[in-house]
């Protein structure tokens, strides 16, 4: 049998992914309750080859406990911003290089574009993580759904199939799309987010506390928790802009040579693709207040991870805690 990720990445295991709008991580069995609640439902289950209508009682967990990594991994979806469980996905090996993407969202979440949102994340972790060389999805005509979700990806139509279909009583005629290595680094270059820079600053009090600000309703990203920043005006240098921001949305002073530089993010959302300086500032005169409608909290190092952040801001929390 063939599996996944023997090169460059030889881990099989579900990593966590996160997108603008949604968490990926590994299923686990405290999933089943809501894995079995979302596939009991006719409509979730009549496109698929495997889940059985009635769904038993207990499948849920005999699903769980069923895969293996080694066949590749299998993702909960999950939204970001309240965690509610959406559906699962899976990355199935099928030949070397080659793995079969299969997936399904609950009802109540159909049309809102997290299928796609998931499968771009999902192809993305194959071709760069897995090293696979091309991805195939699976449909059967009528599900007109999956297929624009197969097709926003970049897949591509390659003729008809037979597979097999034992919750469905047994072989059905279905479509095949394929996305190889190729067209998907193609595809990338082509529809390339413009980058945005902005820079951030972990303000430091005399208890080693760092200073966070959650955004505010009506923000992209609202309830989520970052470090005091913002863009870059025309002409500005990074320090300008910090010294800059900290008046703007904390009512306090600071000097550049305040700024000391420890890391930097580098993350591609949908939109554009985030590069941001950061830098610490133990010394500045006022207390910070909330100027732009932003709730300010003063974190222990080691709690920062408690805090929900944007994508582009957590792999600075270890390098935080390190220097702190």
């Amino acid at each position: 049998m063939a599996t996944i990720g023997a090169e460059p990445d030889s881990g099989c295991a579900a990593p966590r992914l996160e997108t603008q709008h949604l968490i990926l991580r590994e299923v686990t069995l405290a999933d089943a309750p809501w894995i079995e609640r979302h596939v009991s439902d006719w409509e979730v289950a009549r496109h698929t080859a495997r889940i059985p209508h009635p769904y038993p009682e207990g499948g849920a967990v005999d699903f769980i406990c069923g895969l293996d990594a080694k066949d590749g991994p299998t993702f909960a979806i999950l939204r970001r911003e309240d965690g509610e469980p959406l559906g699962v996905m899976r990355l199935e090996a099928m030949a070397p290089g080659e793995a079969e993407v299969g997936f399904w969202i609950g009802k109540p979440f159909w049309g809102r574009g997290y299928g796609s949102e998931a499968l771009r994340a999902v192809a993305e972790h194959g071709f760069l993580k897995l090293g696979l060389a091309s991805i195939v999805a699976f449909a059967v005509p009528e599900n007109r759904a999956s297929i624009r979700v197969q097709e926003k990806a970049g897949m591509v139509f390659t003729g008809m199939a037979e597979n097999d279909a034992p919750a469905r009583g047994g072989r059905h005629k279905v479509e095949r799309r394929v996305l190889d290595r190729a067209a998907w680094e193609k595809n990338r270059a082509e529809t390339a987010p413009p980058i945005l820079l902005v820079v951030a600053v972990a303000l430091v009090d005399v208890d080693g506390r760092v200073l966070l600000a959650q955004r505010p309703p009506g923000k992209s990203m609202a309830g989520l928790w970052e470090f005091p920043g913002g863009k870059l005006h025309p002409g500005e240098s990074p320090e300008q802009a910090l010294v800059r921001e900290l008046k703007e949305e904390l009512g306090i002073d600071t000097g550049e040579s305040c700024l000391a530089p420890i890391a930097f993010a580098s993350h591609r959302y949908e939109k554009f693709h985030l590069l941001m300086p950061l830098y610490v500032c133990r010394v500045w005169k006022g207390t910070p207040q909330p100027h732009e409608g932003q709730t300010l909290a003063w974190v222990r190092p080691q709690k920062l991870a408690e805090y929900p952040m944007p994508p582009a801001d957590l792999p600075l929390i270890p390098v935080l805690q390190d220097l702190l």
